[in-house]
């Protein structure tokens, strides 16, 4: 079953591979050639040469596969763009909701902090869509903010904070010009 197998890979950021593999195998059932698969793929995190190495192996046939490699990518440009690439990780661990999430998921981590994740979530399709009309889907993303966590830090932090009065909508009278806007965006951003 999916789910039980997805709950124990999500324990991979506070657990050993061996002992989520035991907890497959011993107390989930998974074959263990299955769940020596199930390792390779989960224990890995890159970016753009992980995407291209995974898109090029058996996974990369599979017509699901290649959509979320493809989104994956999307995303890490877009990142690139805004100058916040060296800042994200694809995780293959990241598997919390796999079982109603139906697009990208993600999590925030404050890496000078040891707090564990500020902020989670993903897409949702098909969540919504079932307390709506029959076959209807209702496109979602959402998240989740830590905010105890998150006020907590920044309590600390208070005395480091700078602020602007300044306030710029940067918006385009055309299309094409989302990478641009998004040049701009990291450009304000850094001064």
């Amino acid at each position: 079953d999916f789910r039980p197998i997805c709950s124990a890979v999500d324990k991979l950021d506070k657990e050993s591979w061996e002992d989520v593999k035991k907890e497959m195998v011993e107390m989930k059932g998974l074959d263990e050639s299955v769940a020596d698969k199930i390792g390779a793929l989960v224990q890995r995190k890159g970016q753009f040469d992980l995407l291209e190495e995974l898109d090029k192996s058996d996974l990369g046939t599979n017509k699901s596969a290649a959509a979320g490699i493809a989104d994956m990518k999307l995303l890490l440009e877009y990142c690139q763009l805004f100058g916040c690439l060296d800042h994200v990780s694809f995780d293959l661990s990241l598997a919390r909701g796999l079982d109603y999430y139906t697009g990208t998921i993600y999590e925030a981590v404050l890496t000078s902090e040891e707090v564990g994740s500020v902020a989670g979530g993903g897409r949702y399709d098909n969540l919504v869509g079932m307390f709506a009309n029959k076959g209807r889907s209702v496109p979602c993303v959402g998240v989740s903010i830590g905010i105890e966590r998150l006020f907590s830090i920044m309590e600390r932090k208070l005395k480091e904070n700078r602020t602007s009065s300044i306030q710029v909508l940067v918006a385009s009278g055309q299309k094409g010009m989302l990478r641009e806007r998004m040049k701009l965006l990291n450009m304000l951003w850094g001064s």
